[in-house]
């Protein structure tokens, strides 16, 4: 099937904008270099929608020593659809480039997918315990995937007491006023499952939806997800869409009503 290009290229704009609501962007060359203000979030550098220009690999270069003058990541993200030179020339820099399914919600309506049994999905307040949600996300990135784990409740506690005050301030702010919606799955009172969407202008990106290893393959994911979706809707987005991990992940996501429309990339320096 063709690419949507209208999609993707609203998709491409929006993850143009998102950035600059938290961050302070710089424009080097055909590219814009994300900078976080003091917050915890780590950013990286996108090639400007509808910008002419090559992408080429000195521009890369150029970027990265920025990046590495200001102790950024050095990350860029595209997509492949709307900048397919951008993997040669990240290529030719030395990074290693990374490709994820791009999903978006297909339709108007999203699956109804009731919560399993004994779990309590709900939408979190701003004064709830966004460290526990950022444990959990934090344990479930750290082990990545599908499979059951052995990570709990006990070590999502512990990873709580990790986070950075400054980036739940930033979070907090963020959600008190609307940029950000966090969901959360709960089993037994305790956080099992989390995921977030930050709309903007019509659109909205689920971002962050991990499970804590121990509770997978129970349909937390999905029902997180639904739950996002939902509220998405309802605040008047229409164009909701993810990038999922891999292809399991991205077998999870179709369950709720997202299909592939793209390929969502990112490229970063070699591990030492």
């Amino acid at each position: 099937m063709p690419a949507d290009l209208a999609l993707l290229r609203r998709i491409d704009a929006y993850l143009d904008a998102a950035p600059r609501t938290g961050a302070r962007a710089e424009t080097i060359g055909s590219f814009v270099l994300f900078l976080n203000e003091g917050h915890g979030w780590r950013y990286y550098a996108r090639p400007t929608p509808g910008g002419a220009g090559g992408l080429t690999p000195e521009e890369i270069g150029q970027v990265r020593r920025r990046q590495r003058s200001l102790s950024q990541p050095e990350r860029f993200e595209w997509i492949h659809e709307i900048a397919p030179e951008m993997r040669g020339s990240a290529l030719a820099e030395g990074l290693v480039v990374t490709d994820h399914p791009l999903m978006a919600l297909n339709g108007s309506t999203a699956d109804v997918l009731p919560a399993p049994d004994g779990v309590h999905v709900t939408i979190v307040d701003a004064d709830d315990d966004l460290a526990m949600l950022g444990g959990v996300a934090d344990l479930a990135f750290a082990d990545p995937g599908t499979a059951v784990g052995s990570a709990n409740a006990v070590d999502a506690a512990a990873a709580a007491t990790r986070q950075s005050a400054e980036t739940l301030a930033f979070q907090r702010g963020r959600m008190l006023a609307g940029l950000t919606v966090a969901v959360a799955a709960r089993v037994g009172g305790v956080a099992a499952a989390v995921g977030w969407h930050q709309p903007l202008g019509g659109v909205s990106e689920i971002v962050g939806v991990s499970t804590l290893p121990a509770y997978r393959r129970r349909g937390l994911g999905s029902a997180v997800t639904a739950a996002l979706v939902a509220d998405a809707l309802s605040r008047g987005v229409g164009t909701v869409f993810l990038s999922a991990d891999g292809d399991d992940v991205a077998r999870v996501y179709g369950r709720v009503g997202f299909v592939r429309v793209g390929t969502a990339c990112s490229a970063s320096a070699p591990s030492a």
